[in-house]
């Protein structure tokens, strides 16, 4: 007699339990690694709006802000710099900067959906010739608290550079 196909009871319940097996170790792994992804994403990009501020204020030879924003129209000057950015052209030199009919915006960020972003300045200001800038620090945080977060420090030159540790050498920390 021939045997039927299919699976047996036992068969079934030996998938089943290796299934889970593997789910239970591999979502974590997979969810560190979607997180650190979208951190690396949004650190990449706020690297990459200092450079073009930087880049542009000494190819137009006029100040360029950077400053928290949550329309990608005008800066926010209350609010936190999670809620997204914006890079322009301050051809009148405002302070504290705002986007002047004449401005040139050069980017707008979206917010940081999956975490938040502190920082000890409200915006930066890019000179040209290497006049002094704003300097300061962007410390991003996602739910895995200060372990996992990087921080953006910016240099009176306007070099950035991402640590995981603050300017001092002091851990890194995170809101509530």
């Amino acid at each position: 007699m021939a045997r039927e196909t299919g699976l047996t009871l036992l068969e079934l319940l030996l998938t089943m339990a290796i299934v889970a097996i593997l789910t239970t170790v591999a979502v974590p792994g997979f969810t560190n690694l979607v997180l650190n992804a979208r951190m690396t994403a949004q650190v990449n990009r706020f690297v990459h709006d200092i450079h073009l501020a930087k880049q542009t204020a000494h190819k137009r030879l006029q100040p360029v802000a950077l400053c928290k924003s949550t329309d990608g129209r005008q800066c926010a000057h209350d609010g936190s710099w999670h809620g997204g950015w914006l890079v322009f052209v301050n051809r009148n030199r405002d302070r504290p900067p705002h986007v002047d009919a004449d401005d040139t915006i050069l980017a707008a960020n979206p917010a940081f959906e999956s975490g938040t972003i502190v920082a000890n300045r409200r915006d930066f200001v890019f000179r040209p010739f290497e006049v002094r800038s704003t300097n300061g620090t962007l410390t991003f945080c996602d739910r895995r608290g200060p372990n996992a977060a990087r921080a953006v420090i910016v240099s009176y030159t306007g070099r950035p550079r991402v640590a995981t540790v603050t300017a001092r050498k002091k851990p890194l920390t995170c809101p509530g």
